[in-house]
């Protein structure tokens, strides 16, 4: 397995270290907010409701970055290291982007979305 499929499952399961920050960071999750923990997300404010819409994010454009990195494999056109290294810069910019949207860094945020998405397109391009 190449190191761009394993990011593919890094990528898959970071949106769960945001909502796990969502969750426990404030001591009052627990048995009954587990019953309906959309519900409790839904109740949050500040750096935890923002790390649950880090969540969701991650949870959206996990997708199109797992078809990427499939399709780019699949097309044969670039160099396994070029696959991987934008492969592991999609994960560097989902962690800094879910920091930046924790810390209510907006404009930032935004610039290091821009940049996931760069990503995303480029495996594309550089399997043609």
């Amino acid at each position: 397995m190449t190191l761009a499929f394993w990011c593919v499952l890094i990528a898959i399961f970071l949106p769960y270290l945001a909502t796990g920050y969502a969750k426990f960071t404030g001591g009052d999750f627990g048995p009954k907010q587990n019953s309906d923990p959309r519900a409790f997300l839904a109740t949050l404010e500040g750096a935890r409701k923002r790390a649950a819409s880090a969540q969701l994010n991650g949870f959206e454009v996990t997708p199109a970055f797992a078809a990427a990195v499939i399709i780019a494999h699949l097309a044969g056109g670039a160099e396994q290291s070029t696959l991987n290294a934008l492969a592991v810069a999609f994960v560097i910019s989902r962690v800094l982007y879910t920091l930046c949207y924790i810390r209510d860094l907006g404009v930032l945020r935004s610039l290091v979305w821009f940049v996931g998405m760069g990503i995303i397109v480029s495996l594309f391009v550089v399997a043609s």
